[in-house]
Order: C-alpha cells, then sequence, then structure tokens
C-alpha cells in the first residue's frame, strides 16, 4: 500500500555534504522564528509563526550527509480544532545520488490528508522545500520567514521558553 504522507522531492546540483549542513540549518530555510539547536542529535528546537503555529522539534536521527530525522514533540495551530495535529510525527530528510545530483526526499510521516491541516501545511512545505531550500542548497540563500516580533507572555511561560 502506497503511503499517503507528505512528500517533496528534490534534485540539486551540490555534494551531499552541503545537502545535509543546509537542511540541518532551519533558520536559514524554514523561519528565523526558531529557539534552540537544530543540528545537534537528541536536542530540542522551538519553532513559531507568529501565534498561529508553534512546535518543538527534536534530532532523533541523524546519518551524515545521508539522513535526519525529526520528531515533533509538541504542536499548536490556532486555526484548526485538533490544534496538536502534528504530535509525534517525524520530519524525515533522506539524501541521495542520482545520475551525478542529489536527490534529497522530505517526507512528514503522519500529516496525511485526512489532517484538518493538510491543505495548508501542503502549500507551505512545498514552498519551504522546493523553493527555500532548494534555493539554499544551491545558491546558499533560502527564503525563510523573517522575525515576526515576540509572543505574548502567556506563550513564553506555557511553552517554556526563555523571556527575551
Amino acid at each position: 500500500m502506497e503511503s499517503k504522507d507528505y512528500t517533496s522531492t528534490i534534485i540539486v546540483d551540490k555534494d551531499a555534504s552541503t545537502a545535509f549542513r543546509a537542511i540541518q540549518n532551519f533558520r536559514a530555510w524554514w523561519s528565523n522564528e526558531i529557539e534552540g539547536d537544530t543540528d545537534k542529535l537528541g536536542e530540542t528546537f522551538f519553532y513559531h509563526y507568529k501565534d498561529v503555529h508553534l512546535c518543538k522539534v527534536k534530532l532523533i536521527e541523524s546519518i551524515p550527509d545521508k539522513k535526519l530525522v525529526y520528531l515533533v514533540t509538541d504542536n499548536e495551530f490556532n486555526f484548526i480544532e485538533d490544534k496538536t495535529e502534528w504530535v509525534n510525527t517525524k520530519l524525515i530528510f533522506d539524501i541521495s545520488q542520482e545520475a551525478g545530483q542529489r536527490k534529497i526526499k522530505f517526507t512528514h510521516e503522519g500529516l496525511t490528508p485526512a489532517d484538518e491541516c493538510y491543505e495548508v501545511c501542503n502549500d507551505a512545505w512545498t514552498s519551504y522545500i522546493q523553493g527555500s531550500l532548494k534555493n539554499l542548497i544551491e545558491t546558499g540563500i533560502g527564503k525563510p520567514n523573517g522575525k515576526e516580533g515576540g509572543l505574548n507572555a502567556e506563550l513564553v511561560e506555557k511553552w517554556g521558553l526563555p523571556n527575551k
């Protein structure tokens, strides 16, 4: 049976090490609104887009130049009924060689068309992977979300974030 998990694949004319380092640099392709380490095994980072989407993501597997797996440990959307829809899903990046180039297959394991956020998340991931991450790998310049300003004190406390 074919997986219904969200996937997006890009082909880049760069070496595996360049692709691997770029993927780990979430601030350069996903968002400047990230707290914590995105490249250290066992570490958790916090992402947010305004108060619309907040999540904690932990690097649980790292095979240099081949694979990265991140687990979403906590999540909150403000635009759907089940605000925790991403909890216990995985962000998987597989790097392989194809005709002398690098193939990066991104799978959001657990994000399926049955999810309420799927349409919005599908569009967002496609933009980040096909646009921002691909550009970062190929040119060194991604198109992440910019800084949006701080979160309110209630959200900072709820998510256990440093108060800046």
